[in-house]
């Protein structure tokens, strides 16, 4: 791992766990709740403890000025939810595009399963050897999504994050298989550093169980959009959530420290 690597790694994590808050949900859904003013909700999850907030390029000069010197990564494709088709994601961008956006990493998202498997496989590979000259950090976001995948069968998600360490990811987010134990089997399937993903909005105790079960599982954290900038307490989820994934808290704890259940 080269200094440069090292350094980037470090600014979107804490003592090798991560909370990165993914808010390119813009170029997905359009300006739904949590992103109209997006300054306000970036600068909400970083006082809360977000390692790093995640976006497309073209919104970076939005993000600097709020993100209280928590790390910055530019995600590099994308498609929409009234499009043919969600799955087929498509580039946005290129390694050098982040840099010149003051990115200290980039990710991209591969639907392991899909039908536009083998062409993300193609294009990641060649955003991972991009960003190698770089010095500049590749979270892969790998999911088993495709027709007859189980998006959390622990075997088919034990497959995407290993195909993500195979094509040159340093960091690799996946779907969650339901408990601590089964995602053992996920994270044994990698070297890399697993986060899991949110998902949909639950209630603030299921958010909270989930990354609980997960840190239980050998994850390393999480990358959780919806869940956090969609809360009406942005700052508050953050703060409970960084508490599990820093602090090894317990969920009673985390939900105390995001002010969710009196003391």
């Amino acid at each position: 791992m080269t200094a440069g690597l090292s350094a980037r790694l470090d600014r979107i994590s804490t003592n090798d766990r991560y909370l990165v808050v993914p808010m390119d949900h813009g170029i997905t859904m359009g300006a739904v709740q949590g992103l109209v003013d997006i300054e306000s909700t970036i600068d909400g999850v970083t006082s809360g403890g977000a390692d790093a907030v995640l976006t497309q390029r073209g919104i970076a000069e939005r993000v600097h000025a709020n993100k209280n010197d928590a790390g910055y990564i530019v995600h590099l494709n994308g498609s929409t939810t009234i499009g043919p088709d969600e799955s087929d994601k498509r580039v946005t961008g290129t390694a050098e595009d982040a840099v010149r956006a003051g990115a200290d990493a980039v990710s991209f998202h591969i639907n392991v399963g899909s039908e536009h498997e083998p062409k993300q496989i193609e294009d990641l590979a060649e955003l991972t050897a991009d960003a190698e000259r770089l010095g500049l950090p590749v979270l892969a976001m790998a999911y088993a999504r495709g027709p007859g995948v189980d998006g959390s069968d622990p075997e088919a998600l034990g497959h995407a994050v290993r195909l993500a360490e195979e094509l040159g990811a340093d960091v690799v987010k996946t779907g969650y298989s339901g408990d601590g134990d089964s995602f053992e089997r996920v994270t044994e399937s990698t070297r890399l550093p697993v986060v899991i993903a949110g998902g949909s909005k639950g209630t603030d105790r299921e958010t909270v169980e989930m990354v609980r079960g997960a840190m239980d599982g050998d994850a390393a954290g999480v990358s959780m959009g919806r869940s956090i900038f969609q809360h009406e307490d942005p700052e508050g989820i953050a703060r409970a959530v960084s508490a599990v994934v820093h602090d090894d808290a317990s969920v009673e704890e985390a939900l105390r420290a995001g002010g969710f259940v009196e003391a």
